[in-house]
């Protein structure tokens, strides 16, 4: 970080300090509280060409990218409030990133991707973030490539080339409960039945992967933007295919900023048995999204529209975990 943006963040301005205050207040009574020896708080949240910064605390109209220090900071404060986050469309430049993690603080590490090849891979990252002083790596890191003998044999005629943007599974650990988490972002297509193929063949292979993991007593959870439209439909279909469950509570609650309509797109899934008991070495206890979107910015009126490209057009989902047996 340059000596003049570290300048700059020690001191913002009083109305955004004050904003910030209301946004910490409003987060501790929407969000369960981070608990060290009880609890884990696991979210998922593609932030929007996530990529860029202007060194301003607020963005003029001639600049680029729209988001600025004020933004970067709300993202940061809701971050904080959670021990492990996947985060999609982080992209190839990592100006807002680097410095994100400045404001997280030295508690605070990473593990990300490479940048995704191809026209498809659209110059995305996938990573997550965690806070130290609770979770640790227990060792695994891989991303998710099916063997061209098997692309075909997962799902014939409905999978034929690797994953868009190849998903990256992470080992954790907490306390003594160990579980590894995949992150994705689903390949949104020209049209919907574009993404059939890459849901069902991610549910089979996962299937296959969380049958073996269980033998060594850890537990699969995934998690990210998977372009769903809704459940039910022939993309929430080909998801659960294999046994993947979605849990209840989160079945008809908003995941976007821009469309008011309960979109499916983003995800926190695992697998269950046939007597429906989760394969999960952490239990599940509650879940959920945080709105954002009346409560930042709000000086500048801006549109959901507008509102993406500073904070996201996605909302982060949230899952809470107890670590007692």
């Amino acid at each position: 970080m340059s000596q003049t943006i570290a300048k700059i963040l020690e001191v913002p301005p009083q109305a955004v300090l004050d904003e910030i205050r209301e946004l910490n207040q409003l987060l501790d009574h929407e969000l369960p509280f981070k608990k060290l020896d009880h609890n884990i708080l696991i979210a998922t949240w593609n932030i929007r060409t996530f990529g860029g910064l202007t060194e301003k605390w607020e963005a003029g109209d001639s600049d680029s990218p729209k988001r600025d220090l004020h933004s970067l900071l709300a993202i940061s404060q809701i971050i904080s409030r959670f021990d492990i986050i996947a985060v999609q469309e982080l992209k190839g430049n990592l100006k807002a990133f680097r410095h994100m993690l400045k404001l997280l603080g030295n508690n605070w590490s990473f593990i990300l991707t490479d940048v995704s090849g191809g026209d498809l891979g659209n110059d995305e990252r996938l990573a997550f973030l965690f806070d130290t002083r609770k979770v640790k790596l227990s060792g695994l890191a891989c991303e998710l490539v099916v063997p061209n003998e098997k692309i075909e044999a997962i799902k014939p005629g409905a999978f034929s080339r690797q994953f868009a943007r190849t998903p990256y599974a992470v080992g954790f650990k907490v306390e003594d409960k160990t579980f590894v988490l995949v992150s994705m972002h689903v390949l949104y297509g020209k049209s919907p039945t574009d993404r059939e193929g890459e849901l069902e063949a991610i549910a089979a292979w996962l299937k296959a992967w969380a049958s073996d993991m269980r033998s060594f007593d850890q537990s699969l959870v995934l998690l990210g933007d998977f372009n769903i439209d809704r459940k039910g439909d022939p993309r929430y279909e080909a998801f659960v295919s294999t046994g993947l469950t979605v849990p209840e509570d989160l079945w008809h609650i908003r995941r976007t900023l821009i469309d008011n309509s309960t979109k499916f797109y983003t995800q926190i899934a695992w697998f269950e048995n046939h007597l429906r008991i989760p394969q999960l070495s952490i239990k599940y206890l509650n879940g959920g999204v945080f709105d954002f979107g009346p409560h930042l910015l709000k000086s500048r009126h801006l549109s959901p529209f507008q509102m993406s490209w500073r904070i996201s057009d996605h909302l982060p989902l949230w899952a809470e975990f107890s670590t007692k047996s």
